[in-house]
C-alpha cells in the first residue's frame, strides 16, 4: 500500500479547502472550493448546510484523490473544521431542517441573549461559562430558532455546528468538540466539561446537544454510504475536529503556553494558549484541543469581509482586470493603499458594519468613516479600512494587559497576511511584531494533524512544532507609531461618542426591518 497519509478539509466563510499531507507534514495536494453566504435579512447570516457545507467537503476530497492518485486506503484518518460556532438543526434522520446559522457575525438573537441574561443572571452565566453572551453564543440562536420557528425546533433531533455536521455525514455519528462546545453558552459548562441541566428548561433539552469529544478523538469511522459519495474507504477513523479558528491557530504553530493566533479571515480572530482558564468579562475564555490546555480568545465582527465588501462595491476596475489575466484586484489596492500616508490623510474608520464582539459586544454598533473631504481618495478609503481594523486590533490587545493577559508570541494568519501593506500598518499601529509562517496551508493544515494525533502518530499537540517553521518577521516602525497614536485615541473616542445615535440607528432599522 506504500507511505500513509493524513487528510484535512476546513470549511470557510467564503471558500473552503482541504489537503493531503504526509505524516512528516509535507504538503501533497490541496484544493479550494469558493462559496457564498445568504444574508436573507441584515444582520441574518446563514450557509446551506449540504450545498455548502457538504458539497464543499466531497468535491475537494474527490479532487484531492483524483490529483494525488492515491489509493484510499492510504489515508490513515481525516480531521475538519468549519466555521464556527454555528447552530444546524437536524432530523432524526440526519437531515437538516434550515440553513445553518453562522456565528459572532449573525446578531438575530439579541433579544434571546436578554432574556437568557435575565432569567439566569448575568452572573451566573459567567460563573459557569467563563463569559458573558454575546452574538458569539449558540445558545441564544437555538432558542431564537424555538421563538420563531417553532416547527423547525419541533422536529429537531441534534443541533449540530458546522464540523459536526460533516462528522455525522461521514460516520452517522452526532458529536461535538470540547472547544467548539464553550460556544454554546450558556448550556455548557467550561469547568466540568459537560452540558448543564438545569438550563435546558430555558432552551433545549439537553438530549438534543451532542456527546462531547476531545478535537482530535477519534468520533466513528467513514460509512459505506460516505464512502460512495467522496470516495474515501469506508473504515477511514474521523476525528472530532474543531472550530476554524483553533485548527487554524494549531496550523499556525500555537503550541506552547503563550503562543498567539492572529487570524486575518473575513472576521479577526485571535488565540492565546494558555496553561488555566482565565475568566474574562470582555472575552471569552475556553478549554482547548486537548486535556490541561485551555485558550483565550477573542474577534472582531468584521475584517477581510470589509475588503471584500470595497472590492465588490468600488473596485470594478481592478475586477475586470483581474478577470482579464491581470493583477489581483487586492493586490493592485494594496499597492494604492501604500501610496496613501499612515493616517489615511485625515480618516478614521470604525469597522463595526455588522456590529463588534470583543471588547465592545456591541451587535447594534456601526461602520463609520470620519473626516471625509474633497481631497480625499479611493486610496486614502481603502487604507483607512485597513487601518481601523489595526486600530480595533490594538483595542483588543490593550483590552487584554489590562487583565494581565499578555502574548508572548504573535503569528499572524489568513489571508489578509498575503497584503504585507496590513501586516504593516498592523504592526505599527499595536508595536507589535508579527511571525509569519512559511506555509499559509490554514485550518486545513491543522486538521491534518488533528486526524494524526486521533491514531495516535503524535504524543500531543505540541509536536505541531515539528511541521510549522516562520518564515519572516514584520517588525514595527517605531518612528511611525506616534502619528497613529493620534488616529486611535479619535478611534476610541468616535464610537464612544456615536454609540446612542448608532443604537438609535438599529433599532429604527429593526423597526423598518429593510
Amino acid at each position: 500500500m506504500g507511505q500513509g497519509y493524513l487528510l484535512g478539509v476546513d470549511i470557510g466563510t467564503y471558500s473552503s479547502k482541504g489537503v493531503i499531507v504526509t505524516t512528516e507534514g509535507q504538503l501533497v495536494a490541496s484544493h479550494t472550493v469558493p462559496h457564498g453566504m445568504d444574508m436573507p435579512k441584515p444582520g441574518y447570516f446563514e450557509q446551506d448546510a449540504d450545498q455548502v457545507w457538504w458539497h464543499d467537503f466531497v468535491i475537494i476530497v474527490q479532487n484531492l484523490l483524483k490529483k494525488t492518485a492515491l489509493d484510499p486506503r492510504q489515508i490513515l484518518a481525516l480531521g475538519t473544521s468549519a466555521i464556527g460556532s454555528c447552530v444546524l438543526p437536524i432530523d432524526e434522520e440526519g437531515n437538516p431542517l434550515r440553513a445553518g446559522i453562522l456565528y459572532g457575525i449573525d446578531t438575530r438573537a439579541s433579544e434571546e441573549i436578554l432574556y437568557l441574561e435575565e432569567v439566569l443572571s448575568r452572573e451566573e452565566i459567567f460563573n459557569r461559562c467563563a463569559m458573558h453572551l454575546s452574538s458569539q453564543a449558540s445558545g441564544p440562536k437555538i432558542l431564537w430558532i424555538k421563538n420563531h420557528e417553532p416547527d423547525v425546533y419541533k422536529k429537531t433531533r441534534w443541533f449540530l455546528t458546522s464540523e459536526a455536521y460533516l462528522v455525522y455525514k461521514l460516520s452517522g455519528k452526532p458529536s461535538i468538540d470540547i472547544y467548539t462546545a464553550a460556544g454554546y453558552a450558556p448550556l455548557f459548562d467550561v469547568y466540568k466539561k459537560e452540558w448543564i441541566p438545569e438550563i435546558a428548561k430555558y432552551i433545549t433539552p439537553l438530549d438534543r446537544l451532542p456527546p462531547l469529544y476531545w478535537s482530535g478523538e477519534v468520533v466513528g469511522e467513514v460509512t459505506q454510504q460516505a464512502a460512495q459519495q467522496t470516495g474515501l474507504l469506508a473504515g477511514t477513523p474521523v476525528v472530532a475536529g474543531t472550530t476554524d479558528a483553533a485548527a487554524e491557530a494549531l496550523s499556525a504553530g500555537v503550541a506552547d503556553f503563550g503562543d498567539m493566533m492572529l487570524m486575518f479571515g473575513s472576521s479577526i480572530f485571535f488565540i492565546m494558549k494558555t496553561q488555566e482558564l482565565i475568566p474574562t468579562q470582555r472575552f471569552w475564555s475556553s478549554n482547548f484541543l486537548e486535556a490541561g490546555s485551555f485558550a483565550f480568545l477573542g474577534g472582531m465582527s468584521t475584517s477581510g469581509s470589509l475588503t471584500t465588501w470595497f472590492r465588490d462595491q468600488f473596485a470594478h476596475l481592478e475586477l475586470n482586470e483581474e478577470k482579464n489575466g491581470g493583477v489581483n484586484a487586492f493586490t493592485s489596492l494594496a499597492e494604492q493603499a501604500a501610496q496613501s500616508p499612515p493616517g489615511s490623510r485625515g480618516l478614521v474608520l470604525l469597522p463595526y458594519f455588522e456590529g463588534e464582539r470583543t471588547p465592545l459586544h456591541d451587535p447594534r454598533a456601526k461602520g463609520l468613516l470620519f473626516g471625509l473631504s474633497l481631497k480625499h481618495t479611493r486610496a486614502d478609503i481603502y487604507r483607512a479600512i485597513l487601518e481601523g481594523v489595526a486600530y480595533g486590533v490594538r483595542h483588543n490587545l490593550e483590552a487584554m494587559r489590562e487583565e494581565s493577559v499578555i502574548p508572548k508570541r504573535i503569528v499572524a494568519v489568513g489571508g489578509g497576511t498575503k497584503n504585507p501593506v496590513w501586516l504593516q500598518i498592523v504592526a505599527d499601529v499595536c508595536r507589535i511584531p508579527l511571525q509569519v509562517p512559511t506555509e499559509q496551508i490554514g485550518a486545513s493544515y491543522g486538521d491534518a494533524f488533528l486526524a494524526g494525533r486521533g491514531i495516535g502518530l503524535f504524543r500531543d499537540l505540541t509536536e505541531i512544532r515539528k511541521w510549522v517553521k516562520i518564515k519572516e518577521t514584520i517588525t514595527p516602525n517605531y518612528d511611525i507609531s506616534p502619528q497613529y497614536d493620534f488616529y486611535y485615541r479619535l478611534f476610541r473616542r468616535l464610537y464612544d461618542q456615536t454609540k446612542e445615535l448608532m443604537h438609535d440607528l438599529a433599532n429604527q432599522l429593526s423597526i423598518w426591518d429593510y
